[in-house]
């Protein structure tokens, strides 16, 4: 019998144990890449979220509008974020400052596409919350301009600043790092303080406040639809479990399981005390109701501030962050009221509030904070967390800022008047979110009875009609509608005439007599739209 060899039986062992290792390597870096595509999937979900809650939020005459934007803002983001967005936030070549590598994903390590897609998904919502503060008003070549600045340099440099290795948060005196584990300040922050200088910029609404000049009273502007909006904040609610859950990147680490988890707990305790507050506290001194949407606002406000240390708070120290957060958007919701800053969402109140309390409430109340220890290190680390938030508040001010004033200048950020006040849904887009001839059995509705009506009255006109039509068209400056609000007062249009039903934009061009003669040509052609808020 021949001696066995021993060599290659060890040289054999050594190659099993190598693939072993090997195999062991991909299936964590599979669970890890699943874990983290997951969670993207369900942030991007927060894209719904925020279409529906800024869609209830806003007037029937601008939900197409509103709806149209949340959807460019996922396009926008992606393509921005595949361009420049990444290179400049976690690119090779890069420095303290920011990354410089990879654009256009080239030389890009395929085992990095799942942290692409989850980083392009805090790219979109940081994104999509300024829309809300500038809805409804805001022209369509300004909302491209911002999400393009926006997603492609302003937030991935941010982004560089906190998270990436090099980054110079991340690199604190005496090795304090930035604390801001799910993005209170790098998303929530920069957000609301767009969104803040967008909306000083862009002005409040027409007939939002009171005319100082005139004495034309305020006029209130609420959203077309709370169910909408509760539906768009139960899907935010939702989707913060994996924005503040999924920031932890990977699953089989040892503790991950218990960090997710903890996250998850601080994330619905926070915006549960948050709900609380404000609910309380609206009851008794604001609006003196039990009010839905304040509630609403006042969870994701208190998820916004559990961001920044959801992964090491005690289930107790979530009462502090959530009665904190309640409070700070209180007090920011008051403040924008008394400098007439027009937010329809109250975007700076819910992100900017919250994500600057949560910057500063962590350092204090996480595990080996100030309330803990009350050492130098957890002094440092709010002292370093207070020089990112003004980092984070001066850089977004300073580019978008200039961003917005550029736009103003140009003539390029606000919507006409005549635009704003008969809605933006039918003049942008040709397409009503409700439009009249949807509605209806059919059986003698008088939905048909006037389309009918519409359709086949007085559409021959004589030259005499003509003529009188251009003269008309000329003397209201060349615009396809005359300024008319009868609750506002502004133009000088007579009222029209009563009628039985809803009033199209044709059967409105015909009363008034104030469109070009090119309008009665197309109308044969065109369907009736819903006309309520074009009366």
């Amino acid at each position: 019998m021949a001696a066995p060899d021993y060599g290659q039986l060890l040289k054999d062992f050594a190659e099993l144990n190598n693939s072993f290792h090997t195999f062991r390597e991909s299936m964590l870096y599979s669970n890890d890449s699943f874990f983290l595509v997951s969670t993207s999937i369900i942030i991007f979900l927060m894209a719904c979220g925020f279409a529906f809650l800024e869609a209830g939020s806003v007037r029937s005459k601008n939900t197409t509008n509103i709806l149209f934007k949340n959807l460019l803002d996922t396009c926008i983001s992606s393509i921005c974020y595949f361009i420049c967005g990444w290179a400049f936030a976690f690119g090779t070549n890069g420095n303290a400052f920011c990354g410089f590598g990879q654009f256009l994903l080239i030389d890009f390590d395929p085992l990095l596409f799942p942290s692409w897609f989850f980083h392009f998904a805090f790219a979109a919502t940081a994104s999509t919350i300024v829309s809300g503060a500038l809805a409804e008003r805001c022209e369509f070549y300004a909302y491209i301009s911002y999400c393009v600045v926006l997603t492609g340099f302003v937030f991935p440099t941010i982004t560089h600043w906190a998270w990436q290795k090099d980054g110079w948060l991340a690199n604190g005196p005496e090795g304090i790092k930035f604390k801001d584990f799910a993005g209170s300040g790098v998303v929530h922050l920069h957000g609301g303080t767009t969104a803040l200088i967008g909306a000083i910029c862009l002005g409040p609404r027409i007939g939002r406040y009171e005319d100082d000049e005139t004495g034309t009273p305020a006029v209130p502007m609420k959203g077309h639809s709370t169910p909408f909006a509760a539906l768009g904040g139960f899907l935010l609610m939702f989707g913060f479990f994996a924005f503040n859950g999924g920031s932890q990147s990977t699953i089989d680490t040892p503790g991950d399981a218990q960090t997710i988890g903890r996250a998850l707990t601080s994330t619905m305790l926070s915006g549960a005390w948050a709900a609380i507050t404000v609910l309380i506290l609206n009851k008794m001194f604001v609006g003196k109701k039990w009010s839905l949407l304040m509630s609403i606002n006042g969870v994701l406000v208190g998820m916004v501030s559990a961001c920044s240390g959801c992964d090491a708070y005690e289930p107790w120290a979530c009462s502090v962050v959530g009665i904190g957060s309640g409070l700070s958007y209180l007090l920011v919701l008051k403040m924008v009221e008394v400098l007439r800053i027009d937010d329809p969402l109250d975007a700076a109140a819910v992100h900017f509030g919250g994500g600057l309390w949560g910057l500063m409430i962590s350092p204090i109340m996480m595990n080996e904070g100030i309330i803990f220890v009350a050492n130098r290190r957890a002094f440092l680390q709010l002292g370093w967390n207070c020089v990112g938030a003004l980092a984070i508040i001066g850089w977004s001010l300073s580019l978008m800022g200039s961003l917005f004033l550029i736009l103003r200048l140009l003539g390029l950020l606000r919507v006409p008047e005549e635009v704003e006040l008969k809605g933006l849904d039918l003049y942008k887009h040709g397409e009503a979110a409700y439009p009249l001839v949807a509605y209806g059995h059919g059986w003698d509705d008088p939905a048909d009875q006037l389309h009918n009506n519409v359709k086949h009255r007085g559409l021959r006109r004589t030259d005499n009609d003509i003529e009188s039509r251009n003269n008309s068209f000329s003397h209201n400056n060349g615009s396809p509608y005359s300024v008319y609000d009868n609750r506002l007062g502004y133009g000088s249009s007579p009222a029209p005439p009563p009628r039985r039903y809803f009033e199209t934009p044709e059967v409105h061009a015909m009363h008034q007599r104030d469109q070009p003669i090119s309008a009665w040509n197309d109308l044969e052609k065109q369907n009736t739209y819903l006309g309520a808020s074009w009366t």
